[in-house]
């Protein structure tokens, strides 16, 4: 099982970085646009420039979690569950 946080992020943020390079390279997690996310399986994926899925071990969960809830590009987020 996989951690798909499904992020809305605000409308004039300036690039794709409301994560660290530290963060992203401690839990592996995988950042995606919507296209990419549809790209490698995932269904019913919202076409949103704003909307980013960003998967992670179940192990990492609060981690991410912590990050997206202090990212000041971030305006909510989703947590799915996803077997694989």
């Amino acid at each position: 099982m996989i951690i798909v946080f499904e992020v809305h992020l605000a409308a004039a943020r300036s690039g794709d970085d409301f994560l660290s390079a530290e963060l992203l390279e401690e839990t592996g997690a995988q950042v995606m646009t919507p296209a990419e996310a549809r790209a490698v399986g995932f269904e019913g994926v919202p076409d949103d420039p704003n909307v980013r899925l960003v998967a992670v071990a179940q192990r990492d969960k609060g981690f991410l979690q912590g990050a997206l809830d202090r990212a000041h590009d971030v305006t909510g987020f989703r947590v799915h569950e996803v077997d694989m």
